[in-house]
């Protein structure tokens, strides 16, 4: 059964109706028969009770039901005689997902000064303030994106100026993914777009050292979920941009037939118009690590060595490999999963072979790999394994472990490169052409 979340239930309750939610209990009642579970899952300010009667439920269950704790919960939902609720869902099956110590874990059902939240900023997501104040920041940069195609004007019908000077976001940071990671384990689903800055001496034709990224953190998401999400976001922007912006499409797709012409017909590009539509039509093709690298050493390039990279499984594909799966065999957007743990971050998911993680690769053809995702190791022992495996320091990342130490769940994300995709979208074959002021290895002119 699909879960659905407290804002949607709350806004169309359904009387009567088997229902899934999942969430982070915020308090806990108990009488000697029934017990009353207050569950949030970031998507609204309001909890939703859950009625748990004691003798349908484990004893040492209801112990474990503390403040802190992930809890997906089936029941049926009911009209609620109590104060301040409409609707109450009767449990039916109630499923431990991640447990909060209450001896350890700070952020209680009692008021915190902002002084100590500050001090576990980490956690100060799961408060009402918090979670409050983010959803609102969440509003308003749909609001920014709204407000800079649609700016003020002035009784002359230009534009004023003096209305918009904070009416674009500065920011400079690196990758937010781990922090992102915070916001999910109780907002339930962020997103971070915002500038990335690598130090990576990489002088191609497909590598900035300053480019933005679109970087979603997801509670509950496995990696299919993660894959599915990745697969309908590509879409969604492709059919934006063929409604939206028609006319420059049509002209960067007459500027790329002009530009090669003077190739050979199979070594010239699918019409840019025509490859969007493609694309956004059709699904992705899905496959294992394993399956691609058998794949490339059945192909002609491998066995007539015309590969530059070795293709051997344990090794980082390479963008010709890459391309070729896409281009080549499936002609279709691919899926990477499963790559070897070697090759992958720290945070990857271990899958039970002991062998591999649950990353992903979504492959475009023209670009390659255009995004790069997991879902994330939530085991506390495993991770912490890991990252001593990996010599990551496991005493600096507290703050980010205490995630899996309280209400830990099953969450993916990834990281969509924005650039790289404007790369696709426009058919220009260079990315320092997509952004306005390119910052590269040596060069970081205007």
């Amino acid at each position: 059964m699909v879960r659905k979340k407290i804002k949607e239930i709350l806004s169309n309750p359904e009387i009567g109706q088997e229902t899934v939610i999942k969430g982070w209990v915020r308090t806990k009642r108990s009488s000697k028969n029934v017990n009353f579970i207050a569950l949030n899952d970031g998507s609204t300010i309001m909890n939703l009770q859950v009625v748990a009667v004691t003798e349908s439920f484990d004893e040492a269950l209801i112990r474990e039901i503390n403040t802190g704790a992930a809890l997906a919960v089936t029941g049926i939902l009911a009209s609620s005689s109590g104060s301040g609720q409409q609707v109450e869902l009767v449990a039916r099956q109630i499923e431990l997902l991640g447990g909060a110590d209450p001896e350890k874990f700070p952020i209680q059902s009692k008021k915190h000064s902002l002084e100590f939240l500050r001090e576990n900023a980490h956690l100060r997501f799961r408060t009402n303030t918090f979670g409050a104040i983010f959803r609102i920041r969440h509003a308003m940069a749909f609001a920014i994106h709204d407000y800079a195609r649609n700016p003020p004007l002035n009784e002359e019908g230009k534009v004023d100026f003096s209305e918009d000077f904070f009416g674009r976001p500065t920011n400079l940071t690196v990758s937010g993914q781990l922090e992102g990671e915070l916001g999910a384990m109780a907002l339930g689903e962020i997103y971070t777009f915002g500038p990335t800055f690598r130090a990576e001496n990489s002088n191609t034709t497909r590598h900035l050292a300053e480019f933005w990224m679109i970087e979603p953190e997801m509670a509950f998401y496995d990696l299919k979920d993660n894959m599915d999400l990745a697969e309908d976001f590509l879409r969604s922007l492709i059919l934006y941009a063929l409604e939206n912006c028609a006319d420059d499409l049509q002209f960067l797709a007459g500027r790329l037939k002009e530009e090669e012409k003077g190739k050979p017909q199979d070594q010239q590009s699918m019409d840019l118009v025509e490859k969007l539509k493609f694309v956004a039509n059709n699904e992705f093709v899905r496959l294992t690590y394993t399956e691609a690298i058998d794949i490339l050493k059945n192909s002609n390039p491998y066995k007539k060595k015309k590969f530059q990279f070795p293709v051997e499984w344990g090794v980082d594909l390479q963008s010709e490999h890459e391309r070729y799966l896409v281009e080549k065999h499936f002609r279709k957007p691919v899926i990477l999963i499963n790559y070897p743990k070697e090759i992958k971050a720290f945070y990857m998911k271990m899958n039970e072979d002991g062998k591999t993680v649950a990353a992903m690769d979504v492959l475009f053809p023209q670009i390659g790999e255009i995004i790069g995702g997991s879902q994330r190791e939530e085991n506390y022992e495993k991770l912490v394994a890991r990252m001593e495996e990996m010599h990551i320091p496991v005493d600096e990342m507290w703050w980010y472990l205490d995630t899996r130490r309280f209400g830990s769940v099953p969450h993916s994300g990834f990281g969509l490169g924005f650039e790289r995709f404007i790369l696709f979208a426009t058919g220009m074959s260079n990315i320092r052409d997509v952004i306005a002021f390119p910052r590269t290895p040596k060069n970081a002119e205007f």
